[in-house]
């Protein structure tokens, strides 16, 4: 049985392998829109479940794993900028204060595979979906700041317009919580889980 990633970061694929946990790598193309009123946390476990699930219906004999990132300031959702002047809007919202990374994960397994994710019969039938919350802080940027680090095109794929392992680093003076949610995946708390399936 194989344990399938249903995400194309490359940082995702890192921090898995740099764990000792073996991956087959098959990304999904999901929507990533919030609904009317949904809130951040609900959000960032819908996807990472909808990812999941578009995967195992793929591969009901394997283990999925599903993941979802989100920025949260002032309640906004950041997801990943659409363009340059994007990536500065978002930075500007988080300069000199402090904001939430949320990171989704979601494990299925064969015996999920009679059910979709919008089954009424409670989640344990679709496999397990946590997520964790990181307290990050940022330092205050100058416009300067922001529109150079803009043109490095590094903001431009991340949710919240930057990377906490890049050069964004000399502007994160202090988190709360773990570094690796925020990098993309809780790797701990995928491990428990992983542990928990039988799927190591």
């Amino acid at each position: 049985m194989a344990l399938v990633l249903a995400s194309a970061s490359p940082r995702r694929q890192e921090l898995l392998r740099a764990a000792g946990i073996a991956i087959t790598v098959q990304p999904t193309n999901i929507p990533e829109t919030p609904l009317d009123g949904e809130a951040p946390k609900i959000f960032a476990e819908r996807l990472a479940r909808e990812k999941a699930w578009a995967i195992f219906k793929q591969r009901p004999t394997d283990l999925v794993l599903g993941a979802d990132t989100i920025v949260v300031v002032d309640r906004q959702i950041l997801g990943k900028p659409v363009n340059p002047a994007d990536a500065e809007r978002m930075l500007r919202l988080l300069a000199g204060r402090k904001h939430e990374v949320t990171t989704a994960v979601c494990l299925m397994g064969p015996k999920s595979a009679a059910n979709s994710p919008t089954s009424s019969k409670g989640e344990s039938t679709l496999g397990e979906t946590r997520s964790d919350t990181t307290l990050v802080t940022m330092s205050a940027l100058s416009d300067d700041d922001i529109r150079a680090y803009v043109a490095t095109g590094e903001p431009m794929d991340k949710a919240g317009a930057y990377a906490i392992q890049g050069i964004a680093s000399r502007w994160i003076p202090r988190i709360e919580g773990d570094y690796f949610n925020v990098v993309g995946l809780p790797i701990a708390l995928v491990y428990r889980m992983l542990k928990e399936a039988g799927g190591i």
